[in-house]
């Protein structure tokens, strides 16, 4: 890690809030943009993967870093960032190129009609709620998590504890309620 005094980042610490505010604006924005005659239909179960390893690359890391493997715990945090990072850019291909799956939506076009919604009503609140969730802490781990590499990576593990505290779980959570999202919208997607 980098021993550099928190005033020399100062520039980092910019584009961390630019990242952070930029990211979730574009992706909303490129909900907006439909690109037709691209087929991306096979990377939600990828993606749900992504995630999958993701969180168990996130115990991994806490595991060695509660062990004294601080490398190891440097390089798991790493690739977590990397996968993260690639998850991002298949759920925008996927949805630059499909349509929105409705949960419940067992005819696949689009509405659920009064059969498809009291055949999901005991799950259907669960689901929205899980997945407003999971959209929620998405956007905000972004700045959490960039915030406490840069703490290790100045060397300010003191700072880089406190912050992991929040980051930990928020990054856990995104990552586990993203398969369990895919899990529970996947029988609904038009095949």
């Amino acid at each position: 890690m980098n021993t550099t005094t928190p005033n020399n980042n100062s520039g980092l610490r910019k584009w961390i809030v630019a990242i952070s505010i930029v990211i979730p604006i574009a992706v909303a924005a490129l909900f907006a943009i439909k690109i037709e005659g691209v087929d991306f239909s096979f990377l939600p179960p990828i993606y749900a993967g992504i995630n999958a390893a993701t969180a168990a690359l996130l115990i991994m890391a806490l595991t060695f870093i509660k062990q004294g493997k601080v490398q190891l715990h440097q390089k798991t945090i790493q690739l977590a960032l990397v996968l993260s990072v690639l998850f991002l850019l298949c759920y925008v291909a996927y949805h630059m190129t499909s349509d929105s799956t409705v949960y419940g939506d067992l005819d696949a076009n689009g509405q659920l009609d009064a059969i498809e919604k009291s055949a999901v009503a005991s799950t259907r609140l669960a689901y929205i709620v899980l997945l407003l969730s999971h959209i929620f802490l998405s956007v905000a781990v972004i700045p959490v998590v960039l915030f406490t590499y840069l703490h290790a990576w100045e060397g300010n593990y003191q700072k880089h504890k406190k912050w992991a505290k929040f980051a930990f779980p928020i990054w856990l959570y995104v990552a586990v309620t993203g398969v369990i999202v895919y899990f529970m919208i996947s029988p609904y997607y038009a095949h």
